[in-house]
């Protein structure tokens, strides 16, 4: 794959109206930012008896474009610090906060190319009571998760719960944000209070629903990015994983990966195969570039230097792609190939059945432009910040780590330092739409 030129926050940049995205950019703040790229402001949510600083960062497991600001964009959070825990009750998580509120922050990037926020919305429920990230209950998006706190103790569940990954931001101030529990896509109104949550098929969440078989996403592994088209009709949404579909053990084809796009005057869905290129790799974020291109990251979980690191940016279209939704989308196996799903079924036996996959073209491989090759291992956050110029974000997992089953801070390997959530600035050779 030819490479393309790229300059990283270089020289000052005069950008046109970028009509993808109904944004006039002004290359001002994201010109001026460092090549080591711009760190997020966070503060001390707990520090614990050994000495463990958890942050209230974890602004990076995605981002998006202010709809008319060019000088402000969002992050999200996810469900809220937490760690692989095994306790009494068997393997889950371990949440040390467990009262955190999954939230959006706004931030605005200064002209000298640093990062201040503006304010942080709370997500709450449809009564206005703040969420938390704790799991679903059975049928509103239960992963079978055992949630823990910092002693052992088992905690309960949230029917609001959310496990945020994905944000797009409307034009008329409101959010919509997808999850990795249902998974959910949730409208949420402009101070973070719920209007409306469209599940899979089978979960008692509301009215309009996605296909049944999303809900055989992996725990952790739901639908990790989240796109609204340029004319404000279409979300666009990308499963982080292979589903388990039908079950762990039956599934072949790990490089595919579903998208599903949620008409939202209508409520109708259509689905599409996008191949990753590692089977081991997840597609971590998504946004558009027309009604049909987007640009998505795939990426590995390996920090810079940890063996072989992929971290990603496709250039994808949708166009000329098969819409796999079948004959019925309340299915719990989704489309189904001579008996088997579409899981079960590799490329060529895809391609002989008439199924198209999605067409993609690689963009940049941050690891080999960036000076510093990238340190962090959870790439997540990307959005468009004018013609040929994309902003990226790391998840820093609110800067905790699991060691023997022990939360430990999550530093960059061969430093002392916390790997902290930061802003990358792309600028491409060739416009991107």
């Amino acid at each position: 794959m030819k490479k393309q030129s790229l300059c990283i926050a270089a020289a000052a940049l005069v950008l046109a109206s970028c009509a993808s995205t109904g944004v006039k950019t002004s290359a001002d703040g994201y010109a001026s930012v460092s090549k080591n790229g711009a760190a997020v402001p966070y503060r001390v949510l707990l520090k614990t008896a050994d000495g463990v600083e958890i942050q209230n960062g974890g602004y990076g497991s995605d981002g998006c474009a202010h709809p008319a600001d060019s000088s402000l964009f969002y992050l999200i959070t996810d469900r809220g610090p937490n760690i692989d825990y095994e306790g009494a009750s068997g393997k889950g998580k371990l949440f040390p906060v467990p009262e955190y509120s999954p939230r959006i922050g706004l931030f605005r990037m200064e002209k000298n190319g640093t990062v201040s926020l503006v304010k942080e919305i709370i997500l709450k429920s449809p009564d206005g009571k703040p969420i938390t990230g704790l799991p679903n209950p059975k049928d509103r998006g239960a992963t079978g998760e055992i949630a823990y706190t910092l002693d052992g103790k088992i905690l309960g569940t949230d029917d609001y719960g959310l496990d945020s990954e994905g944000i797009a931001a409307a034009k008329d101030g409101t959010f919509w944000i997808s999850d990795e529990y249902g998974p959910h896509i949730v409208h949420f109104a402009a101070d973070g209070t719920e209007i409306e949550r469209i599940s899979p098929y089978g979960m008692t969440t509301g009215n309009r629903h996605l296909p049944a078989v999303l809900a055989r996403r992996r725990a952790n592994r739901g639908m990790e990015g989240l796109a609204l088209t340029p004319d404000g009709k279409t979300l666009v949404g990308l499963m982080q994983s292979t589903l388990y579909n039908p079950s762990k053990k039956e599934i072949t084809n790990k490089r595919l990966i579903r998208i599903v796009t949620f008409d939202i005057a209508s409520g109708a869905t259509k689905q599409f195969v996008y191949l990753q290129n590692k089977e081991t790799d997840s597609t971590c974020g998504i946004v558009a570039l027309s009604n049909t291109e987007f640009v998505v990251i795939e990426r590995d979980g390996n920090f810079s230097g940890e063996k072989e690191t992929h971290k990603y940016l496709f250039k994808i279209d949708i166009s000329g792609a098969t819409d796999v939704t079948g004959d019925d989308v309340q299915s719990p196996d989704g489309m189904v190939v001579n008996g088997k799903t579409l899981e079960q079924c590799s490329a060529e036996e895809l391609s002989k059945a008439g199924i198209k996959t999605v067409s993609k073209k690689l963009l940049v491989d941050l690891t080999s432009y960036l000076p510093n090759k990238y340190p962090h291992d959870k790439l997540e956050g990307l959005w468009i910040t004018g013609r040929n110029s994309i902003a990226v974000a790391n998840d820093n997992d609110f800067a905790i780590n699991v060691k023997d089953n022990k939360l430990v801070q999550k530093i960059l390997p061969g430093t002392d330092r916390i790997d902290d959530d930061v802003v990358y600035v792309i600028t491409l050779e060739h416009p991107l739409y």
